[in-house]
């Protein structure tokens, strides 16, 4: 009650779960982002296509059982396709289902239109994405027309995406076919997926920037998370070999080779010139 009163208390959902407090909302989000529309020399070569990986699960366990209602963060998606939109990429919208892809619409930066607009360009993909094991049966072969894949960050890309073996199947042939792989905050969960089969983790030795867990085991406090995360996440990426580069949930970027990072919804500008720079730069 008292948390409540304060506005530290998770909200209720109407499906048993909880999103962040009032408190980390107006800590944790923002109503307008810091994206700046940059003008880039738009790529026009043929490896224009950029296969974005999203959740379609929506409820997370933490470790007292309760659900955080959760999803991609919209920020984390949006800015980066921003740049490379801008920068003469296209996308390809799949789950591993086929389910439509779920957003944390309650980070959703609702006095930003340049987020709406690349929003409301892609909704009818959102809604009906592709099937990521049909992408793994049919476009494999098709590798020449791809410049990247990009798993977006928030919390849900830790639902299903580490355990799925056709995302692991997609970074192992994002890496054999020399195409960019893009994530940044929570996204990197989907680096787990390489180890299934107790196959080596394909990112051993890489640097990269990864939330951290540190600041995850601190926002029960304000109501973020209804209580402690299932595991730490950055903690079991350097357990497998990573380098992580950042201690703290900010702007942090990194580049190491064909693997593209950022650290938190704060990266989300910086990683998408960093991936729109780099990769016009490498194709062009």
């Amino acid at each position: 009650m008292f948390k409540k009163l304060l506005g530290l208390a998770p909200k209720l959902e109407s499906d048993g779960s909880y999103s962040p407090s009032k408190m980390a909302i107006k800590l944790g989000t923002v109503d307008k982002t810091d994206f700046e529309n940059i003008t880039y020399e738009k790529y026009k070569g043929d490896k224009s296509k950029i296969l974005v990986i999203f959740t379609e699960q929506k409820n997370l366990k933490m470790k007292n059982g309760k659900l955080f209602s959760t999803g991609n963060h919209p920020v984390e998606a949006l800015l980066p396709m921003l740049h490379l939109k801008n920068a003469g990429f296209d996308f390809e919208i799949a789950t591993p289902t086929g389910k439509p892809v779920v957003f944390e619409m309650w980070a959703f930066p609702e006095k930003d239109e340049d987020v709406k607009a690349i929003y409301n360009h892609f909704k009818s993909n959102f809604k009906k994405p592709i099937n990521l094991a049909n992408f793994v049966d049919s476009s494999f072969d098709n590798a020449a027309s791809y410049a990247a894949v990009f798993v977006p960050g928030g919390h849900g890309s830790m639902l299903g995406i580490p355990e799925d073996k056709n995302v692991g199947k997609t970074l192992n042939w994002a890496h054999e076919n020399d195409l960019f792989t893009i994530s940044l905050c929570h996204g990197p969960g989907s680096f787990l997926s390489t180890t299934l089969n107790n196959q080596k983790f394909l990112y051993e030795g890489y640097k990269m920037a990864v939330f951290p867990d540190s600041v995850d085991e601190k926002t029960p406090m304000i109501g973020y998370l209804p209580g402690k995360m299932p595991f730490g996440l950055s903690e079991k990426l350097k357990s497998l070999g990573a380098n992580i580069v950042n201690k703290k949930s900010d702007k942090t970027v990194c580049l190491d080779r064909k693997l593209i990072t950022g650290a938190s919804p704060l990266a989300s500008n910086e990683l998408g010139k960093l991936a729109a720079s780099t990769l016009l730069k490498e194709l062009n």
